[in-house]
């Protein structure tokens, strides 16, 4: 996002503040109720969605050095990232050739090879079969057939990107555009990475779509988010599926009094961007003093379910214990405090809700753009035909 970007999203954050305005369409829209309980819909998610387009899984940070890995679950899939001797990031299904367990616990960890826990059955960090426990005995068999399953991936601007089918084509310029160019300039892969935070939630789109609205900021978040950001004044643009959404901190009055050349260094004070990678990832780049975070929401076992990770990360690491200390308590509360115990709680009540049968569907205002444009291409993946046209923010 170029600077001149910046400063007209700016100008309009601020059009939106003086005159008491928000991004608005010309509908409200109804989602059925059945979106977030029924069972066929959610395994039309998975298999027409989760496993088809780009999915960001990981931070470049999370694995800076050679041997560096990351064992995870995505959508049911064991997943293992790993970076090899070179750097290269692969990514493989985190299942053994011979009998199916994992090659490596969930977690992460710096290793040269994988080692079955089952038989011991041996793979290198570019999942290849290297040794077979006992070989005279088990019988011939061409190692060079049964490595790991390699998954689509690309690393691009400290970030990993993943398809969770195999030989599925992989384009992150024409799924995303101009849209993770923005963090080229940040240099993520370089940054100082946290850690991260588990949180169980509702339904995976139930929960997602509180990060696609400001609306409920003065009454769900009115002594934590509300505090600092203006609620019901967001901006929209559209990037395919995903989405650029712009908020206002209660200070944005301030940049009337900031030469308009020099406003493009206030973002993360005056205001913010949330970048939305559809389906399940936003990722907020906070003040250097602060922190940033990124999201992704995974579909749980059911449809009532989902589970939430936090990525945290910072560009540079805390100089002292006391900074640490500050910064931690800032992560909990951004995610435990406000995540947990405001929007997943009132979540899970809304998922009672939905089963109750007591209304037609969930009502998305004009002003709830966002949440109206992600519905909108949930339901074109879902109809499973690329040449129907595609929506526009």
């Amino acid at each position: 996002m170029n600077r001149q970007r910046i400063s007209d999203v700016a100008e309009i954050l601020l059009d939106y503040f003086e005159h008491d305005k928000t991004f608005q369409t010309d509908k409200i829209m109804t989602v059925p109720a059945a979106s977030y309980t029924d069972p066929d819909q959610w395994r039309a998610e998975m298999d027409l969605i989760f496993k088809c387009v780009p999915l960001m899984l990981a931070l470049s940070c999370e694995m800076s050095k050679p041997g560096d890995y990351k064992a995870m679950e995505a959508v049911g899939l064991p997943v293992l990232i790993v970076r090899d001797k070179a750097g290269t990031v692969r990514v493989f299904l985190n299942v053994c050739a011979h009998r199916w367990a994992p090659v490596a616990a969930e977690g992460y960890g710096n290793c040269s090879r994988f080692i079955c826990p089952f038989h011991g059955w041996t793979y290198g960090a570019d999942g290849k079969l290297i040794g077979i426990t006992d070989r005279t005995k088990f019988g011939d068999l061409d190692r060079s057939t049964h490595g790991l399953k390699e998954l689509p991936s690309e690393e691009r601007h400290g970030m990993i990107f993943v398809c969770l089918t195999p030989g599925m084509p992989l384009d992150l310029d024409d799924y995303y555009g101009d849209l993770l160019e923005e963090y080229a300039h940040a240099g993520l892969k370089d940054w100082t990475f946290l850690g991260s935070r588990v949180i169980e939630g509702a339904n995976w789109k139930l929960t997602f779509n509180n990060f696609l609205e400001s609306y409920h900021f003065a009454t769900l978040h009115a002594k934590s988010v509300a505090a600092d950001s203006l609620p019901n004044m967001t901006h929209y643009e559209g990037f395919g599926p995903n989405m650029r959404l712009s908020i206002s901190n209660r200070s944005i009055a301030k940049l009337r009094d900031v030469p308009r050349a020099q406003w493009d260094a206030r973002e993360g004070l005056e205001f913010g961007f949330i970048r939305i990678f559809f389906p399940n990832v936003t990722g907020y780049l906070g003040p250097e003093s602060e922190f940033s975070l990124f999201t992704q929401t995974y579909p749980g076992p059911t449809p009532d379910r989902c589970r939430i990770v936090f990525l945290v990360l910072r560009k540079d690491p805390p100089k002292d214990e006391a900074e640490r200390e500050k910064i931690e308590n800032g992560i909990n509360q951004a995610t435990f405090d406000i995540g947990r115990d405001e929007d997943n709680a009132i979540g899970l009540q809304i998922q009672k809700g939905l089963e109750s049968g007591a209304h037609e569907g969930l009502l998305y205002g004009r002003n709830e753009r966002g949440n109206q444009y992600f519905h909108e291409w949930l339901n074109w993946y879902l109809q499973g035909d690329p040449t129907l046209p595609k929506p526009v923010l």
